[in-house]
């Protein structure tokens, strides 16, 4: 997919509220069988999310909506759990 990058591929929609994701995150919601499916992507554009999910879902593509991450996505290294506390 062009210029798309996958965070998460057929998760749970509660993970777009995650905070620490980058700010050009997008939660893409899409039937598959009559069953409602996510996808947390990257890209610099919605477009292109559009063009591909609409290329191969057609009618089936719900809706793109932007996730609650805040992270600059220069900075953003792919995690998405903040570091555990290491005990001494």
């Amino acid at each position: 997919m062009k210029g798309i990058k996958f965070i998460h591929e057929n998760c749970d929609s509660a993970l777009a509220k995650n905070k620490t994701l980058p700010n050009n995150a997008y939660l893409v919601t899409y039937k598959v069988n009559d069953e409602l499916k996510y996808d947390i992507v990257q890209c610099s554009k919605v477009v292109d999310i559009f063009d591909e999910y609409y290329d191969k879902y057609k009618k089936d593509l719900i809706f793109i909506k932007q996730t609650e991450g805040t992270a600059n996505p220069k900075l953003w290294n792919g995690k998405t759990d903040p570091d555990p506390v290491k005990k001494k």
